[in-house]
């Protein structure tokens, strides 16, 4: 079946799913693999519990003309994503970067919510999938999208900027992160560049001022609009100190009026999450009425940047994924906290290759330089550096759990940091 003629198929039936156990009604179910599943076994199962087809890629597994053979159901995927995309004629904006991206997609979601219908990527589904069902989950209702892209090698960005084509971009910061599928941090700059090159002849880039690297990445990109903390940008923002949340002034480069936002962020490293948004909101013609209230109603969850009041501590939960990069600003911020009795929880960082151990000992060493005295470090990679230090060091989540059980902690300003799979949620009710 031609990619034309499944897309008939999906005007009729316009919901995808890859996962039998959520299985809508008149769905179309595409029978993806992974290296533990194959859901051509289960397309029967599909369509029993509701789907109207099933594209499947393996002919064994056909049954009735329900049953929609393909040479490769992923690839299927990805290309009646394109054509759809292809038949819209609403802004796209790509959104990448080692740090950030999630929530600073959050923030532009909430700030362009506030004029236009908007839809953006859902959680995290930000890969060679994700994208794909994102954009097939866009209706013609919808006037503005927001595609997050992730990626964690090479030429990655590049499949998924093919797909979702965006009409705009826009790239965080580049950090190490992933550096072992990247090959290194120079590595990680030419991955993330790949969406300036698709967009370098006839797009436009959002582009932070003061970041050097993403300077010299952009430099073959024609239409490009700045912001940053200099006078020489399209938007100028400068930081307000008020507690732990990020608040900032703004104004338009021909302008001397300034403007406020408040956010419920914390942390100093959210400044210019903010402040792309506010950048890209104004671009777009919102008030400086509609980005306050649009960076004001973002509410930070999933463990981003979020505080959370115990019984008896104040939480800095950061833990939902972690790289040497976003670790060092997270410790850098809480640092600066002038709070009596502070404490640190971190926990390994993945996918980092050779560079581990080195990673590693560079945040030992940073928590030493910042005077903090009191941490807990969690997981084989720190583990395996364990010295003389005054810091305590466990090699896993549950050895922690332990020591906290033993020894609780009260009337403390805590920072958790980690990634997602050393599992320390499973700490915070123990503090």
């Amino acid at each position: 079946m031609t990619t034309e003629q499944l897309y008939t198929l999906y005007k009729e039936y316009p919901v995808i799913c890859t996962d039998t156990r959520k299985i809508t009604p008149n769905c179309i179910f595409f029978a993806l693999k992974g290296d533990n599943f194959n859901a051509n076994q289960f397309a029967k199962q599909a369509l029993e519990n509701g789907a109207a087809y099933a594209v499947i890629d393996e002919k064994q597994y056909v049954e009735n003309d329900r049953f929609i053979l393909v040479s490769d159901a992923l690839q299927s995927l990805q290309q009646l994503a394109k054509y759809h995309r292809a038949q819209l004629t609403i802004p796209f904006l790509g959104i990448t970067g080692t740090n950030g991206k999630t929530t600073t997609k959050e923030l532009i979601n909430a700030v362009l919510s506030q004029k236009f219908k908007t839809y953006a990527t859902i959680g995290n589904l930000n890969n060679h999938i994700g994208v794909p069902l994102t954009i097939l989950s866009i209706d013609a209702s919808i006037e503005f999208a927001i595609i997050e892209m992730g990626a964690n090698h090479q030429k990655e960005i590049e499949l998924l900027a093919d797909i979702a084509n965006p009409d705009y971009g826009i790239i965080t910061n580049v950090g190490k992160a992933h550096l072992e599928g990247f090959g290194g941090f120079e590595g990680v700059k030419k991955g993330k560049k790949e969406l300036y090159d698709h967009l370098q002849d006839n797009g436009l880039v959002f582009i932070n001022n003061d970041n050097p690297h993403l300077l010299e990445m952009v430099a073959n990109v024609k239409r490009k609009v700045y912001y940053g903390t200099s006078d020489t940008n399209a938007i100028t923002g400068r930081a307000i100190v008020t507690g732990d949340t990020v608040s900032l002034d703004w104004k338009l480069s021909d302008t001397e009026k300034w403007n406020t936002v408040y956010s419920n962020l914390v942390g100093a490293y959210n400044f210019e999450n903010v402040l792309a948004a506010v950048c890209i909101g104004s671009y777009f013609g919102l008030t400086a009425e509609q980005i306050a209230q649009g960076v004001a109603s973002y509410q930070p969850n999933n463990n981003r940047s979020q505080a959370v009041k115990t019984e008896t501590n104040t939480l800095i939960c950061d833990y939902y994924n972690a790289n040497p990069s976003s670790m060092s600003a997270a410790i850098d911020n809480f640092a600066k906290n002038n709070s009596e009795n502070k404490l640190v929880i971190l926990a390994d960082m993945f996918e980092l290759g050779e560079y581990s151990s080195e990673e590693h000992r560079r945040i030992i060493n940073q928590l030493a330089d910042k005077h903090i005295g009191n941490a807990l470090l969690i997981g084989k990679h720190f583990f395996a550096l364990k010295d003389n230090s005054k810091f305590t060091f466990f090699e896993s989540t549950s050895d922690a759990a332990e020591y906290l059980k033993q020894y609780p902690v009260k009337n403390t300003y805590i920072l958790v940091k980690g990634s997602r799979g050393m599992k320390l949620e499973s700490l915070i009710g123990l503090l």
